[in-house]
């Protein structure tokens, strides 16, 4: 009798999800950077799995310097993260 693999597609949808997840915050991040001029959507990057913010008033936006974004961008992108996460775990 041959066996069925139910767990290995789900652990490979699983890990494909996982693996999109930087790519994800960083998209999210840049969305709710404050845009004035654009410089610091501009200059914020993903180099691997780690978001850039490479300008000077950086920690300023963070810290919820522009009306834009009073919760900066850091706690809405964990929020994001964590939202995202459970998604794919459910499924």
């Amino acid at each position: 009798m041959k066996k069925i693999d139910r767990i290995t597609p789900n652990i490979e949808r699983i890990q494909k999800q996982l693996d999109a997840l930087p790519r994800e915050a960083f998209t999210f991040w840049v969305s709710v950077t404050p845009i004035d001029k654009g410089g610091a959507r501009r200059k914020t990057k993903l180099r691997g799995n780690t978001i850039i913010a490479d300008y000077p008033y950086a920690q300023r936006l963070n810290e919820g310097w522009s009306k834009q974004a009073p919760e900066g961008m850091a706690k809405p992108t964990e929020i994001f993260l964590e939202q995202r996460l459970k998604e794919i775990l459910r499924k």
